[in-house]
């Protein structure tokens, strides 16, 4: 006669055996987000990550012996940016919080990053963690450029010290449609071959490439960036950055145009140029 509480028990162990890594799994990330969530040293709160599958078959990879960016494209994992970390002696319970909040706040404090994977073997903890690639859209691009334009004249509005530099507030700016497009073309051109330059493959000048585009120019300048998905940080990035930021607080500008181009199969993914004028009848 078949002992069906035998059976029984024999499965509940079995399923048991097949919980126990994503309730170990859970236990960490749990850990992760309660330092988010509370900070740590010199460092506020950000929002919690979401677990990410990709991310755990990335810190499996790490877990032996790949480097980050090796495991990330063995996973099928495209990070804007990312990070990893090993945590040795974890508890059964996987807690790491008090590990984690000491010695690597400002790598898990990080903004940017939105995802978090694990993997465990023993008492040894590999994290992955990583902004995933999230390029802006083409069907986004007018609201885009808006947004860049209100996000660039609201940091004009403002006194501010770019570098060693004290800049007044200065006047806003205007969409120009040639601008738009001399740097939409320029944005393109990076992306198609992988590299960030104010002189072009074909030598040409930022001066050069809007008076190629018909804008006729009294005054010009141009901003570049890449490996950046959306407008916020674009420009975040353009303000901390002292050239570009006394690019961006000229009054000697009236109009502005952007533009950005993505090529997924390249790591910056995403090329942004900022093209500054005033027109030579003003």
């Amino acid at each position: 006669m078949t002992d069906l509480r035998a059976r029984c028990q024999f499965r509940a162990l079995a399923l048991l055996g097949l919980l126990l890594p994503a309730l170990t799994r859970a236990d960490v990330l749990e850990a992760v987000n309660s330092v988010r969530r509370g900070g740590c040293p010199g460092h506020a709160a950000v929002t919690a990550l979401a677990h990410s599958a990709r991310l755990d078959a990335v810190a499996r990879e790490l877990a032996g012996g790949a480097p980050l960016r090796g495991a990330e494209q063995t996973a099928g994992y495209h990070a804007a940016s990312s990070f990893s970390v090993s945590v040795s002696g974890v508890p059964p319970s996987g807690d790491v919080r008090e590990i984690l909040a000491r010695q690597f706040c400002r790598e898990i404090m990080n903004a940017a990053f939105r995802e978090v994977g694990s993997f465990r073997r023993g008492e040894q903890v590999w994290l992955a963690f990583a902004e995933p690639f999230a390029p802006p859209q083409d069907a986004d691009r007018a609201a885009i450029e808006r947004r860049i334009l209100a996000l660039v004249n609201a940091a004009r509005a403002q006194p501010r010290r770019c570098g060693a530099t004290p800049f007044a507030p200065a006047p806003a700016l205007a969409l120009n449609d040639t601008l738009s497009r001399a740097a939409r073309d320029y944005a393109e051109v990076m992306a198609r071959y992988r590299y960030m330059q104010h002189t072009g493959r074909d030598g040409s000048s930022p001066a050069q490439r809007v008076t190629r585009a018909g804008y006729h120019w009294r005054a010009t300048g141009e901003n570049l960036a890449s490996g950046i998905m959306n407008p916020e940080a674009v420009v975040d990035g353009w303000v901390h950055s002292p050239e570009h930021c006394a690019n961006l607080m000229d009054a000697a500008y009236t109009e502005m145009g952007v533009g950005f181009a993505v090529n997924p199969q390249d790591e910056a993914g995403v090329y942004w140029a900022l093209e500054f004028g005033r027109p030579r009848h003003t």
